[in-house]
């Protein structure tokens, strides 16, 4: 994978970014009951922005938490416990929405789903996604998608942020032919 090709700047990200805080307005009828939970990492610094920009809309800032769904995740060889604990994820009776940065296979959602449920009955749960490239093996889809990329399997879909990365943008990165 060497040749990149730039699908999102910094101004497209932040474009996209309002408007999904906007549609999660308008779904959930305002901020009651609503928490972002990022999945670590990039969705954390996504869902630390998401609502920075429902503050500035709203003038109320919601709850952002951070989930790393590594030990529920179903294609590692170690086994989880029956019920593994997320400290510090308060979901119960909430509407959570779910912010990662790029929603491939759905397998990474589907853990971040089974911690969700460890930690309680969450009113409701959407998800959010940066970037959605396809390709799915659950049955799971995105309500507030950045952009839609349709690729290849041997394509590779690069979010950077400035908080983890440096920088802002997305690539795509293309195999060598």
């Amino acid at each position: 994978m060497s040749e990149k090709t730039q699908i999102m700047d910094d101004a497209a990200m932040r474009r996209s970014l309002t408007r999904m805080a906007h549609e999660i307005l308008e779904r959930n009828k305002g901020l009651d009951d609503v928490v972002l939970v990022g999945i670590v990492t990039r969705g954390v610094a996504l869902a630390g922005r998401i609502r920075d920009k429902l503050a500035e809309i709203e003038g109320q800032t919601i709850p952002c938490l951070s989930l790393d769904p590594t030990p529920y995740r179903d294609d590692r060889a170690e086994a989880r416990p029956a019920k593994a604990h997320v400290p510090g994820l308060d979901v119960l009776r909430r509407r959570v929405i779910l912010v990662d940065d790029v929603l491939y296979t759905g397998r990474t959602v589907r853990a971040a789903l089974d911690a969700i449920m460890d930690a309680g009955r969450a009113q409701s749960v959407q998800l959010a996604a940066l970037v959605d490239r396809g390709h799915r093996e659950l049955p799971i889809r995105p309500d507030f998608i950045g952009k839609n990329v349709p690729t290849s399997r041997e394509e590779q879909v690069i979010v950077r942020l400035r908080e983890v990365d440096g920088e802002d943008g997305v690539w795509i990165a293309h195999a060598r032919s």
